[in-house]
């Protein structure tokens, strides 16, 4: 039985098979103002911008629909049983009015027709709901249309200019969606949970459909996916949300991929000529950094903090892709490192900028490295046309002309600042141990580039201008070369001393010499080659030291007594000691 003013749907089908069945099926035309309707009339109120395609005869429609008499009164509503008609069009399943008018239709399409009554209910009618020969009017909204041929389909919304690599089955995906069904009903969103929705491809975690629709997707890229109901929740949908045989719209930004077999893959962006070693396990590296999703958003810049980030490399101090990345590069070299989850951190990821199951990019570039048992690295760039018999050794006075440099280029110090060269005395601890060693074995006038690791610099604090654990490139010149003097001597003489050294140096005679005499005395052995003084210090301060040292009693002269040199003063020491 029909409850009043609506009619049973089941019943309702049944009737309409049998008027078809009663009725011709050939289209006709309307008929002049006040004659009966040959055919249906169709207005289209409502046509949507945008009509991916039309209702053709074979399709499965979704619709609304209210149905009234030419008075106005109600005989039947989709809205009042809140369930849309879902049924296939053109094969007998309608009313050929109903069949004919949703014929072209497009989705959100509203549409009213007039079914004549031969091509509705005809001379039957239906018993206590519609009278013989009743025309009916019908207010249509469409709000889906498939097929069964109907496939996947797939549209490019947005494709980035690198992608690096494609989805394909069984690979792991974090993504964005929104869902909504055909006529744009929303029906669920990652975005309002806060996190990308991550499952395999191809493993059967996702509707078919979706599993299709993610095929050959770059990280970064925005697809539309429209999947058919029978690829989707088919006969029975989804909860309240999903209603029976609904295609589905899916909006898709795909963040990121990889698969569970994933090495750490590497691209060299910028490689320095003259590249003569790669770091290995073990070496200690200063290196600059960007870090950022697969999707382009950065997480962490070694730039933001104004100072590279330094570690050993192969030792478990950063996390395994990374390792893995560094090793085989160059000094200079640019690399983009991307690191797949299972290298970085895993399902759980870190913090709150790198999410759970997160590719990594690390766009490198190599300050410089080295190994706590490098030497300092020796090029001669230049060497004087003259044969060079005599090099710099330990003990020597030099001075040399240098540029200093990082290895990225980072100009530190030069001597051609100070317009002078830099003097030192080789082994005397006043410079660098690094430098100290590169100077030696240089002819007068040679240039040499000397590559020098920290721990023969300024170590893991690094100096002022100078950072932490730097390499550190010199260019240096020889410009002149002095023999040193042994250890703790301010002066030596190359003969024998005169055999009457007090009386020579008593200028007067007075038996006591002052530093006037002392004084007086020492530059003229030093101006007639007779010895000479320690290289490298103000003469004047040497011999007051060398005065200071004889005066033993500290009366400001020096008597026979007082007088020693310093190889007998060594050799009585020798003697004590004994």
């Amino acid at each position: 039985m029909f409850r009043a003013g609506r009619p049973n749907h089941t019943v309702l089908r049944s009737l309409l098979l049998l008027l078809l069945q009663a009725v011709g099926r050939g289209l006709g035309r309307a008929s002049p103002a006040g004659s009966p309707l040959e055919d249906v009339v169709i207005e289209r109120y409502h046509i949507p911008r945008a009509c991916p395609r039309e209702v053709q005869m074979g399709d499965f429609v979704r619709y609304h629909y209210n149905g009234t008499f030419e008075d106005g009164k109600k005989f039947d509503s989709s809205y009042d049983r809140h369930t849309l008609v879902a049924i296939v069009v053109g094969v007998g399943r309608l009313i050929t009015g109903m069949d004919r008018g949703l014929m072209g239709m497009c989705v959100n399409e509203r549409r009213r027709l007039i079914v004549p009554p031969h091509l509705g209910y005809g001379s039957i009618g239906v018993a206590g709901l519609i009278p013989p020969d009743a025309t009916l009017y019908f207010d249509v909204v469409l709000l889906d249309v498939w097929n069964k041929a109907d496939t996947v389909q797939v549209s490019t919304l947005l494709r980035p200019p690198h992608c690096p690599r494609m989805v394909q089955d069984s690979d792991f995906v974090r993504y964005h969606y929104n869902g909504t069904l055909l006529d744009g009903t929303a029906f669920d969103t990652s975005y309002s949970r806060g996190g990308t929705y991550d499952t395999y491809v191809g493993s059967g975690w996702l509707i078919k459909g979706m599993d299709q629709g993610l095929l050959g997707m770059c990280p970064g890229e925005r697809r539309k996916i429209v999947i058919p109901p029978f690829l989707a929740y088919g006969e029975k949908g989804y909860g309240t949300v999903i209603p029976p045989q609904a295609s589905l719209v899916f909006q898709v930004l795909l963040i990121d991929v990889h698969n569970p077999k994933d090495a750490v893959q590497l691209e060299t962006l910028e490689l320095p000529p003259g590249c003569v070693r790669r770091a290995v396990a073990g070496d200690f590296m200063r290196y600059h950094y960007n870090g950022s999703l697969m999707d382009g958003t950065l997480f962490d810049s070694s730039y933001s903090r104004n100072g590279t980030y330094n570690t050993y490399v192969g030792q478990g101090y950063v996390i395994p892709g990374m390792d893995q990345g560094l090793q085989g590069s160059c000094m200079g070299e640019r690399r983009r490192i991307t690191i797949p989850p299972h290298l970085a951190y895993g399902e759980n990821g870190t913090g709150d900028k790198i999410p759970g199951s997160a590719v990594l990019i690390f766009d490198v570039h190599i300050i410089d490295f080295h190994n706590p048992a490098d030497p300092v690295e020796i090029k001669t760039l230049s060497r004087p046309p003259e044969t060079c018999n005599e090099t710099a050794k330990l003990g020597d006075f030099v001075r040399y002309h240098y540029n200093c440099s990082l290895l990225d280029g980072t100009k530190l110090f030069s001597s051609h600042d100070y317009g002078a060269p830099q003097e030192a005395t080789l082994g005397a601890h006043k410079v660098i141990e690094g430098l100290d060693t590169g100077l030696q074995g240089m002819c007068v006038g040679e240039r040499r580039q000397l590559v020098v690791p920290p721990h023969l610099a300024h170590g893991e604090s690094g100096a002022r201008g100078v950072p932490g654990s730097a390499v550190l490139l010199f260019e240096v010149e020889l410009m002149s070369r002095e023999d040193g003097l042994p250890t703790g001597y301010l002066f030596i003489w190359h003969e024998d001393p005169p055999a009457n050294l007090f009386e020579d140096m008593d200028l007067n005679k007075d038996g006591e010499v002052p530093p006037e005499e002392f004084s007086t005395f020492i530059k003229a052995q030093v101006s007639e080659g007779k010895g000479r003084l320690l290289p490298g210090q103000d003469p004047e301060k040497t011999i007051g030291d060398m005065f200071q040292n004889q005066d033993r009693n500290q009366d400001g002269n020096i008597t026979a007594e007082e007088l020693k040199l310093k190889s007998d003063e060594d050799q009585e020491r020798v003697h004590e000691e004994l």
